[in-house]
C-alpha cells in the first residue's frame, strides 16, 4: 500500500522517484494557494450548510485553512513533492492541523472541480488586474495625446509618406486597440465566472451539494451546467489567453513604431534614459530596449495560446493529466502582460516628443497632394482628373527636388487653370489637418474632443 498518497489505498508499490517528480505540479500551483483556500473555505460552508458537516467541524476547518494561509504567505509553508500539488499540500497540512474534521472537507469534490475553480477564481482576479492596468496605459496615452494635440506629423501607409496627421490624433488610435482589448477581457471574464465545483470527478456527487451557494459564496455568476464539461472545459483560459494575444500584437505594434521613431533616420521621439540601454562597445549607442522586448514578449503570449490549443484539441472527455499542462502558460502570459501594460505605462509620459522634426517630416514628402486634389474637386475638377493633375505636379516636384508648396503659382497653373493663389493654404500640413475637421478626423480640435469622450468612456466603465 501506497501509505504516503492520500489516493494510495488501490496502490501496492511505491511511486517511482522520477516519476513524483515527473508528474508533480507544486512547483508552479502553488501560487493557486489562495485561491485554493478561498474555494475550500466555500465548500466547507456549504457542506456545513446542508448537514454533511457539523458547525464545529466547519469552523475547526476554516480556522486551520486561515493559519496555513498564513503560514505559507510568512514562508514558513514546507512545500511536498511527494504531495504532487497545492490542493493535496493544503489537505495534509489541515489535517496534521485539525485532525479528522480536515480529512472530511474533501467530502462531495474532486481534485478535478478543485482544480477548475482554482484556475477560474485566480483567472478571474487576473482579468480584473489586466483591465486596471490597461485603464492606466489608456489615461497615460491620453495625457501625451492632450499635450501633443497640435503636434503635426507625417501619416504613413506601406511605411511610405501619406498624409499629414497629429501626434495625438496617432497615440488615440493605440488608445483604440485598448478599448478593444479591454472589450474583449471584460467578455471573456463573463465565461471565466461560472462554477465548476460540485461536478466532482466528473459526474456530479450523491452529497446534497448547494452549488447555488457555493456560487453565491464566492461571487460567481452561475453554476456549470453540465459536470463532463465542468471539469474538462479550459475554453475559457484558451479565450484569456487570445485575448492576451491580441493586446501583446497591439504593444508590439506601438513598440515597431518607437523603435522606429527613435532612431537616427527617424528622430521623431527620443525614449527616457530609464528605458534604454548602451552597447558594450559602441559608447555612442541609446538602445530602445523596452520596446523592443515587448515586442520579442508578444511572440512568448502567442506561443502559449498555441500552447494551449494544442494541449486540448486531442482531449476525450473528460478530464485527463494533459490539462495540468494548462497553468504555466496561463501563469506566464499573465505576467507578461502585467508587465508590459506596466512598463508603457511608465515610458510613455517619459517620451520626448520632437515636434520640429515632425514638422519638418510631415512637409516633406508630399504628404499634401491628396490636399490639393480635394482642392481641386472643389473648384468643379472631377476627382479622377485632380488626382491625373496632382499626380503630374509631384512629377515636376520630385525633377526638380522641390516641394508642392516651392512650386510658384504659375508653374502650379500649367496644370490646371483653376489652381489659384488660395492653394497655398491647403500645401501646408498644418492646413491640411486643420481641413479634417470631423468625427474621427485629425484637426487639433477632433483630437480634443475625441479625448474629452475617450476619458468619458473610461469613466463610464466598471472597473
Amino acid at each position: 500500500m501506497n501509505k504516503d498518497k492520500p489516493w494510495g489505498g488501490r496502490f501496492t508499490e511505491a511511486t517511482d522517484a522520477f516519476v513524483e517528480t515527473f508528474t508533480a505540479s507544486v512547483g508552479f500551483d502553488q501560487r493557486l494557494y489562495r485561491h485554493d483556500i478561498l474555494g475550500s473555505l466555500a465548500h466547507a460552508q456549504m457542506l456545513a450548510h446542508v448537514g454533511v458537516l457539523t458547525e464545529t467541524e466547519r469552523d475547526a476547518i476554516a480556522k486551520g485553512l486561515k493559519q496555513i494561509e498564513a503560514e505559507i504567505e510568512s514562508g514558513a509553508f514546507a512545500w511536498s513533492v511527494a504531495l504532487e500539488d497545492v490542493h493535496m499540500n493544503i489537505e495534509a497540512r489541515l489535517i496534521d492541523r485539525i485532525g479528522d474534521a480536515g480529512k472530511k472537507l474533501h467530502t462531495g469534490r474532486s481534485r478535478n472541480d478543485q482544480v477548475a475553480t482554482d484556475i477560474r477564481l485566480y483567472l478571474r482576479d487576473g482579468i480584473d488586474t489586466v483591465l486596471a492596468a490597461i485603464r492606466r496605459l489608456q489615461l497615460a496615452m491620453l495625457d501625451v495625446a492632450e499635450r501633443e494635440a497640435d503636434t503635426v506629423m507625417p501619416g504613413f501607409t506601406h511605411l511610405q509618406v501619406a498624409q499629414p496627421v497629429t501626434f495625438g490624433h496617432h497615440l488615440l488610435a493605440w488608445f483604440e486597440m485598448l478599448v478593444r482589448d479591454a472589450a474583449r477581457f471584460r467578455d471573456c471574464r463573463g465565461r471565466v465566472n461560472v462554477l465548476p465545483l460540485g461536478s466532482a470527478a466528473l459526474a456530479g456527487t450523491s452529497f446534497p451539494v448547494d452549488r447555488a451557494y457555493t456560487a453565491k459564496l464566492l461571487g460567481f455568476e452561475t453554476v456549470a451546467e453540465n459536470s463532463i464539461d465542468a471539469v474538462s472545459d479550459r475554453d475559457f483560459a484558451i479565450e484569456f489567453a487570445a485575448a492576451a494575444a491580441l493586446l501583446m500584437t497591439h504593444l508590439s505594434r506601438m513598440s515597431e513604431e518607437l523603435i522606429l521613431w527613435s532612431t537616427s533616420q527617424f528622430a521623431f521621439v527620443e525614449l527616457s534614459d530609464a528605458f534604454c540601454t548602451g552597447s558594450s562597445i559602441m559608447p555612442q549607442k541609446k538602445n530602445p530596449d523596452v520596446p523592443e522586448l515587448v515586442r520579442g514578449k508578444s511572440g512568448r503570449v502567442t506561443g502559449n495560446l498555441v500552447a494551449l490549443l494544442t494541449l486540448m484539441k486531442a482531449q476525450p472527455l473528460a478530464y485527463n493529466k494533459d490539462n495540468q499542462e494548462d497553468k504555466e502558460p496561463l501563469f506566464d502570459t499573465l505576467d507578461t502582460v502585467l508587465g508590459c501594460l506596466r512598463v508603457y505605462t511608465d515610458m510613455l509620459p517619459a517620451m520626448q516628443v520632437r515636434r520640429e522634426r515632425l514638422s519638418q517630416a510631415a512637409a516633406a514628402g508630399f504628404s499634401t497632394a491628396t490636399d490639393l486634389a480635394d482642392y481641386l474637386v472643389r473648384k468643379g475638377v472631377a476627382f479622377r482628373d485632380a488626382h491625373e493633375v496632382v499626380g503630374r505636379a509631384v512629377r515636376l516636384a520630385i525633377e526638380s527636388r522641390r516641394d508642392l508648396a516651392a512650386i510658384p503659382l504659375n508653374e502650379l497653373q500649367q496644370f490646371s487653370p483653376q489652381i489659384g493663389a488660395d492653394v497655398y493654404a491647403v500645401l501646408t500640413p498644418e492646413g491640411s489637418v486643420q481641413a479634417r475637421n470631423h468625427v474621427g478626423g485629425t484637426a487639433p480640435a477632433q483630437v480634443r474632443a475625441a479625448i474629452h469622450r475617450a476619458r468619458e468612456r473610461l469613466a463610464s466603465k466598471p472597473q
